[in-house]
C-alpha cells in the first residue's frame, strides 16, 4: 500500500476511496470537509478538537470515556419538542408522527415562498438547495414506501435525487442540472405524501409488525431482501425530519445573504 510521509496533499479531493485500515499520524486536517463517510471500529487518540462541527449518527462513539451518543440525542430531544414523535412504536404513534411532518413541513414551505425563487436552487456550504432537498425527499419515499413496502420495482420520477453517494444505476434518475420550480416540485411531493398519509392511516398492528415482500428490479432497497415495515416507516420519518431542519438552516443562512455555491473537498466512503 501506498505511503504519505512528509507530503503536502492540501486541497486534495477523495472521493469513492476505500481508507480501511489506514492510518493516520500527526497530520493536519486544518479546514477539512467530510460528507458521507463510514468511520466505524475507528480510535482517535491524542486529538486537538477545536471549532469542529459534526453532524450525524452517534452510536458508540465515546470522548474522554464519556458516551456522548445518549447525551446528544437528549440534547436534541429537549430542543425540539417534536422530535420525541419520530419514534413511534404503534399506529396511532406514526399517524401522529406523520400529522407532525406535515404540519412541521406546511411551515417551513411558506418559508420559502418568502424567498427569492432563485435562491432555492442555491447551494449553502456545498448542501443541497431547498429544491434539491424536496426532489430527494420524493426519491426517498418512493424507495422505502412505493418500492420497499408497496412493491413497485422502479417507482422513480424523473426529478427524483439520491443521495450523493449512491453509485449510478440504471432507471434511477440524478439530474442535478434540472431546475424546476417550487411549485412544480411541491406538486410531486403532495402526491408523494398523500401515499404515505394513506398508508399510516391504514396502517394496523399486525402489518406494522411483519416484513416487505422481495422487491425485483435493480435500485434501492436493493432487490431481493424483505425489510421490516417499521424500519421502512422509521427511515422515512428520519428522512423527513433531518432534512427539514436542514432546510430551515440554510433558508435562514440565504435569508441572511450567507449563501454560497462553493464546496470543499469531500470524502465519500
Amino acid at each position: 500500500m501506498p505511503e504519505f510521509i512528509r507530503e503536502d496533499l492540501s486541497g486534495s479531493r477523495f472521493e469513492r476511496v476505500r481508507l480501511i485500515g489506514a492510518e493516520f499520524r500527526a497530520v493536519n486536517l486544518t479546514d477539512v470537509r467530510i460528507r458521507g463517510a463510514l468511520v466505524k471500529d475507528a480510535t482517535l487518540h491524542g486529538l486537538e478538537l477545536c471549532n469542529v462541527d459534526i453532524t450525524g449518527e452517534l452510536v458508540g462513539v465515546t470522548v474522554n470515556g464519556v458516551d456522548i451518543g445518549p447525551l446528544v440525542e437528549a440534547e436534541l430531544d429537549r430542543r425540539y419538542p417534536d422530535r420525541a414523535k419520530m419514534r413511534p412504536t404503534d399506529p396511532a404513534g406514526f399517524r401522529l408522527a406523520w400529522d407532525t411532518v406535515e404540519r412541521l413541513w406546511d411551515g417551513t414551505v411558506q418559508r420559502a415562498r418568502s424567498v427569492d425563487p432563485a435562491l432555492l436552487h442555491e447551494s449553502v456550504d456545498g448542501e443541497w438547495s431547498f429544491i434539491e432537498t424536496l426532489r430527494h425527499l420524493v426519491f426517498a419515499t418512493e424507495c422505502w414506501i412505493y418500492r420497499g413496502i408497496l412493491g413497485q420495482p422502479a417507482p422513480w420520477h424523473e426529478l427524483s435525487l439520491p443521495w450523493d453517494e449512491m453509485p449510478d444505476t440504471p432507471g434511477v434518475p440524478r439530474d442535478r442540472a434540472v431546475r424546476p420550480s417550487l411549485d412544480e416540485v411541491l406538486e410531486l411531493r403532495r402526491d408523494r405524501m398523500a401515499t404515505v398519509r394513506e398508508l399510516v392511516d391504514d396502517l394496523t398492528e399486525e402489518f406494522l409488525a411483519g416484513d416487505t415482500e422481495p422487491v425485483d428490479g435493480v435500485g434501492w432497497p436493493p432487490a431481493g431482501r424483505s425489510f421490516p415495515v417499521r424500519e421502512c416507516l422509521l427511515t422515512v420519518l428520519n428522512e423527513e425530519w433531518e432534512h427539514r431542519l436542514y432546510a430551515e438552516r440554510d433558508l435562514t443562512a440565504l435569508n441572511s445573504g450567507s449563501g454560497s455555491s462553493g464546496t470543499g473537498p469531500t470524502v465519500s466512503a
